[in-house]
């Protein structure tokens, strides 16, 4: 499974998911933020399900009909909870997420919504 975290993940998640095995890409590491749309779409051209705190994502492809391979959105964990919490939800949640799903994930639930292509 190939994952890109936004910037705002924690760099210990690339560590972590990478140390895991998988092929993770992190836009912390880039030059500079080409914006949220960009990196959507760089996602979606390299097959990569993306991992992002920030809600604008979900409005993308929900509301602009934005191509994805599949969203985590991660709300309220701290760095030290998100490498643990990521690694769970790809784990728990491999079939969804390869159908394309978005799933936002909080400390009290875990809501998915499944692609529209499904």
């Amino acid at each position: 499974m190939k994952i890109l975290l936004d910037s705002c993940v924690a760099g210990t998640v690339f560590q972590q998911l990478s140390a895991a095995g998988y092929d993770v890409e992190w836009a912390g590491n880039w030059s500079d933020d080409p914006g949220d749309e960009a990196i959507l779409a760089y996602a979606y051209q390299e097959q990569r399900i993306l991992f992002t705190l920030d809600k604008d994502f979900g409005a993308l492809a929900i509301l602009q009909g934005k191509p994805h391979t599949g969203i985590v959105r991660l709300v309220n964990f701290s760095s030290r909870q998100q490498p643990v919490v990521a690694q769970q939800i790809l784990e728990q949640h491999h079939a969804a997420l390869t159908a394309g799903s978005i799933i936002t994930v909080d400390p009290k639930r875990i809501r998915i919504r499944a692609s529209d292509a499904t």
